[in-house]
């Protein structure tokens, strides 16, 4: 059986749990557009942390991206997200997104992309939409380039963005290097916690690793233990920047809960938790010291 694939049609879908999971202090989670800075911005702490310890959200998807569509409930679609490999599912990762938040446009097979370099790159011209302000690595596929900007699909139509905004990239690139992981981590310094996040609006601590290694062209599993499979093992003491480094309860022995990114000098940048700061901060003498079960290289696999 064909299956049916559709995109995200607003800035940043969130990927909930189930339907019920949705609380009615996330109704601006859930519109077309998406009011994603009026949903954040009023959360307490404990309406934060709920997301993650009454398990209401699983992750979040970027605007244009495809999904899989498995079924569907009422004004709700059951979807698998391709681009987050996950042990959940081989064929993507699976939650549900309000159907309003999905578009039936689909993309033409492209060799040039771009991706946003910035936190709220602004997307031109759109039919609907005007005005769309991007989340950091939205990646689109370029129709044409002209001088001051780039001609790119989206699920609205064409649209224009400029070149000062973005990256431009091809399949099968060859992947960057540690040391431009951690110069695009470091532009997040200060960015509050979310659980779930997969977004420049906020990052849990996989979506954060997930993300900075999308940004040197390497895709990596979404979740930290599926994380920590992959990739290549790095011993003590070959630690490069970027490399991945791994958390785990039990003083290192119990299953994996953080992850964080090699920063260099014993040190790492990472998303903490609900209500702390993407921070840099030493392993040294710190319970990361005594919880760390695995490091993991990705960037240097080609």
């Amino acid at each position: 059986m064909e299956l049916t694939r559709k995109t995200i049609a607003v800035t940043v879908a969130t990927l909930w749990t189930s339907p019920e999971k949705a609380r009615s202090i996330d109704k601006n989670a859930l519109t077309n557009p998406v009011r994603l800075i009026d949903w954040l911005e009023p959360l307490t702490y404990t309406e934060r942390l709920e997301l993650c310890d009454q398990n209401h959200v699983q992750s979040q998807v970027l605007y244009g991206e495809e999904v899989i569509l498995l079924d569907q409930r009422g004004n709700w679609s059951y979807v698998l997200v391709p681009s987050q490999p996950s042990s959940k599912d081989e064929r993507g990762y699976p939650g549900w997104i309000p159907t309003v938040q999905l578009s039936s446009r689909l993309p033409d097979n492209h060799s040039l992309f771009v991706s946003t370099n910035k936190h709220g790159a602004k997307l031109h011209d759109v039919t609907e939409n005007r005005g769309m302000l991007l989340s950091y690595q939205t990646i689109l596929p370029v129709i044409d380039e002209r001088k001051l900007d780039y001609v790119v699909w989206t699920p609205h139509g064409e649209g224009r963005l400029d070149k000062d905004d973005v990256t431009l990239c091809r399949k099968n690139e060859q992947v960057g290097t540690g040391d431009e992981l951690v110069h695009e981590a470091e532009k997040f310094i200060g960015l509050l916690y979310l659980w779930g996040g997969m977004s420049s609006y906020g990052y849990d601590c996989s979506g954060f690793s997930y993300n900075m290694a999308r940004s040197i062209g390497c895709t990596i599993p979404r979740d930290a233990h599926d994380q920590m499979k992959g990739g290549e093992a790095v011993e003590e003491g070959e630690w490069k920047k970027g490399d991945l480094l791994f958390f785990a309860y039990e003083q290192g022995k119990g299953s994996v809960h953080h992850v964080g990114i090699y920063y260099g000098d014993g040190k790492m940048i990472h998303s903490p938790s609900t209500g702390r700061f993407i921070e840099v901060t030493p392993l040294k003498g710190t319970i990361y010291e005594e919880e760390l079960c695995g490091v993991v290289r990705y960037w240097g696999k080609n």
